[in-house]
């Protein structure tokens, strides 16, 4: 029996989207997805395109084909990477007021964001003196990796990053107003909208990195990456390593943190229930209904174990 090998495509593009466009182009998204196995995220907004697809290639390339009709000329960012099995359970399109939240409706990435910095240029802006360089991630993707001597604003959402912004970027930048700015993210999205805020306050020498870290990880070779740990991806595989494969991170079911294989080995860990980030976080009742879904996903497990053999 053939093994089928998934091709993970994540995109994002801002642009404006009119509204029966949007539509549309949901309806013949889902019309693909009826007859192919093909799953993902997508979130569509009047200011463009963000998600990740999951097919085989053939039927990858078919989306793809359909969404530069909509896309027109705009770049939608392409990172690419394989999986032997899905790494969505189906096809999700989600059409909102922004294709990553921020809350500061009068900014406009597609008209004013900062200079792309790509993968091979990045290494030398992050190196220089005269450069800050800003993680736009959450807390916990930040926790299992992140570049050298990058600033973590701490923040639980992005939509709290203009907060920071306020209150802490003179901080860092201190009386030098002259200092490069360089932000990233996972796939280029959110930094990008970083720099079109800091724009949008006033700040100058504003830079993102191109395709964020799945690109940096495609382009650069291990040897010269300055990229320590792994990569956090909001989908089963959960991190990636940086050869794209799936990485040695799953996730903490109760709390939703990513844990390693040695924080499975704690002594607070306990499957499906707790692990030591969340240990203080929850009631025994929470944690006896933790007990009860952990019970039903092993049976569920052993079931389709029994199904595959058989």
């Amino acid at each position: 029996m053939r093994k089928n090998i998934y091709k993970i495509v994540s995109l994002y593009s801002f642009f404006s989207f009119q509204e029966h466009l949007i539509l549309e182009l949901k309806d013949k998204l889902l019309s693909i997805e009826n007859e192919n196995d093909l799953s993902g995220l997508l979130i569509i907004a009047k200011e463009g395109i963000n998600g990740t697809i999951c097919a085989e290639e053939n039927i990858i390339e078919k989306v793809l084909y359909l969404l530069s009709k909509f896309i027109g000329i705009n770049k939608s960012n392409i990172k690419v990477s394989y999986s032997n099995t899905k790494i969505f359970k189906k096809l999700k399109i989600k059409i909102k007021n922004e294709i990553v939240t921020m809350g500061v409706p009068e900014i406009n990435p597609s008209k004013n964001s900062g200079t792309y910095i790509d993968s091979f240029t990045w290494n030398k802006l992050i190196k220089d003196q005269n450069t800050i360089v800003i993680d736009t991630r959450n807390h916990y993707e930040v926790s299992i990796g992140s570049f050298k001597e990058s600033i973590n604003p701490n923040t639980k959402n992005f939509s709290e990053f203009p907060e920071w912004v306020d209150n802490n970027l003179e901080k860092h930048l201190g009386n030098e107003n002259s200092k490069n700015i360089a932000m990233f993210c996972t796939g280029g999205i959110r930094c990008e909208k970083a720099t079109t805020l800091l724009k949008n306050r006033g700040y100058k020498n504003i830079f993102h990195l191109k395709g964020g870290i799945l690109k940096y990880l495609e382009e650069i070779s291990k040897e010269e990456s300055l990229f320590d740990g792994e990569c956090y991806v909001f989908d089963k595989r959960v991190s990636l390593d940086h050869e794209l494969k799936k990485g040695s991170y799953s996730i903490c079911h109760a709390c939703g943190m990513p844990i390693s294989f040695g924080d499975k080995k704690k002594e607070e860990y306990i499957e499906g229930i707790q692990c030591h980030f969340c240990i203080n976080q929850f009631t025994d009742e929470d944690r006896k209904r933790f007990e009860e879904r952990q019970k039903q996903i092993t049976a569920s497990k052993d079931i389709n174990q029994k199904v595959y053999k058989n």
